[in-house]
């Protein structure tokens, strides 16, 4: 009794028909049925007989359909799960990241997968959540970690929050405007110069956003510059510029003034195709992010200014 000899069988008994069931398994209604005839000598018994020119199942063939499915089943679900081992060993899985998340809290994320599969390709993509999205969309990246946009997510992808941060004010010396608490109000930053990110960045629209609510346009010493640029260029004291507090964590000589509540918060969220079926890899990878964030979570190990969602 071979396996392919079952899967014909088991046509058969589906469509009743013995051309119909020969097109079904793609193979010639002969070829068929000479397999069926070997089967049938091997078990010594018929499986089929003819009434009124159609086909049935004969005492045999229907003490065999409820095995015969259920091989087939448990065939398929080894197959399946043998499968996806050999895909967390073989795999590739892209993740996109902010910069802000890429410094932060992808590492430790990346360092607990790699040791768990080894052999898996991992490549990153570091961006502005703009330009992650679009990659995911046209499906350049499997997972991505991104910043909620205020209008809300885009409906092709599926969005899950896990994290909000906050936004502080860097600079090189005290901003001349802050509080005797320490703090800033973004109306305090209406006369400073700032240091602004490249279009593409949602740390550019969170920063215009804030500064036009509060009534005001900002003013621009330095326009473009990606996360590394834009941090030296406060250090070389060109202006000030609202980034997540995490970022400054290696940048001793930039000042950090947090802003008076309400502040700007973000949601950070980990997003992928919404009509894509996510790899081994990818899902893997997910699973890991999310245990990490909720182990920092419950440990009180979040990076600065990063609060549960």
């Amino acid at each position: 009794m071979q396996l392919h000899q079952l899967r014909y069988f088991t046509a058969v008994a589906e469509v009743r028909h013995f051309t119909q069931a020969a097109d079904l398994v793609g193979i010639t209604q002969p070829s068929l049925s000479k397999q069926i005839h070997a089967l049938e000598t091997d078990l010594g018994a018929p499986l089929f007989e003819r009434v009124r020119g159609n086909i049935a199942l004969t005492a045999a063939g229907e003490v065999l359909l409820p095995l015969a499915t259920r091989i087939l089943a448990d065939v398929d679900t080894a197959t399946r799960e043998v499968q996806e081992l050999v895909g967390l060993r073989r795999g590739r899985v892209r993740l996109g990241a902010t910069p802000s998340l890429a410094t932060s809290l992808a590492p430790p994320v990346l360092r607990r997968f790699r040791d768990a599969h080894p052999t898996v390709d991992l490549k990153v993509e570091e961006s502005g959540s703009q330009d992650l999205v679009r990659d995911l969309l046209r499906g350049d990246l499997d997972l991505a970690l991104i910043i909620m946009p205020a209008q809300g997510a885009d409906p092709g992808l599926r969005v899950d929050p896990i994290l909000q941060e906050s936004l502080v004010v860097a600079s090189v010396g005290e901003v001349p405007t802050a509080s005797a608490s320490g703090e800033l109000r973004i109306t305090d930053l209406r006369d400073q110069p700032m240091v602004m990110f490249r279009e593409g960045y949602d740390l550019r629209d969170a920063t215009i956003e804030a500064c036009r609510a509060a009534g005001f346009e900002p003013t621009f010493a330095v326009d473009g510059g990606e996360m590394d640029a834009v941090l030296s260029f406060v250090e070389a004291g060109l202006g000030i510029a609202l980034v997540p507090g995490i970022v400054l964590a290696r940048r001793p000589g930039v000042r950090i003034t947090p802003l008076a509540p309400p502040g700007v918060r973000r949601t950070i969220a980990v997003a992928r195709r919404r009509d894509v079926v996510p790899t081994h890899a990818g899902r893997e990878l997910r699973r890991i992010l999310l245990d990490y964030v909720q182990s920092a979570i419950d440990r009180d190990d979040l990076p600065p200014g990063v609060d549960p969602r």
